[in-house]
């Protein structure tokens, strides 16, 4: 299991946190330090069952500093990953990347209910 996440964010700390107090163990990884590439993201994105758009950063100030919500109608969804993985700033967090199912961003009930499906939690 990986969680992707910057640590001065809020919700990546609360996401960090509620994994620590469930001894879930984890591999961390610095989304700026270390974003993820346009190839990670393409496998990823499939198994979170979201669109590409639900891993942009709407809320970062890159996304709005660089107008990116006008570009996205007309990139097709290779064009929208590459530039995911030009900035990890760009890129919705956290992620939890499991087996077979990723999660954007957190919410503790979405969290619970997939980490019971794949085993994490009883």
């Amino acid at each position: 299991m990986l969680l992707v996440q910057y640590p001065t964010c809020t919700t990546c700390k609360k996401a960090k946190k509620y994994l620590e107090s469930h001894n879930i163990s984890f591999d961390d990884r610095n989304i700026k330090e270390e974003n993820p590439t346009a190839e990670e993201l393409g496998l990823w994105q499939p198994k979170s069952g979201k669109d590409v758009k639900a891993f942009f950063n709407t809320s970062g100030q890159v996304y709005r500093s660089e107008n990116i919500k006008d570009k996205l109608p007309t990139m097709s969804d290779e064009e929208k990953l590459a530039l995911l993985a030009t900035n990890g700033m760009l890129v919705k967090r956290p992620l939890l990347i499991l087996d077979d199912e990723v999660l954007v961003g957190f919410k503790e009930a979405e969290w619970e209910a997939a980490l019971k499906r794949n085993g994490y939690l009883k």
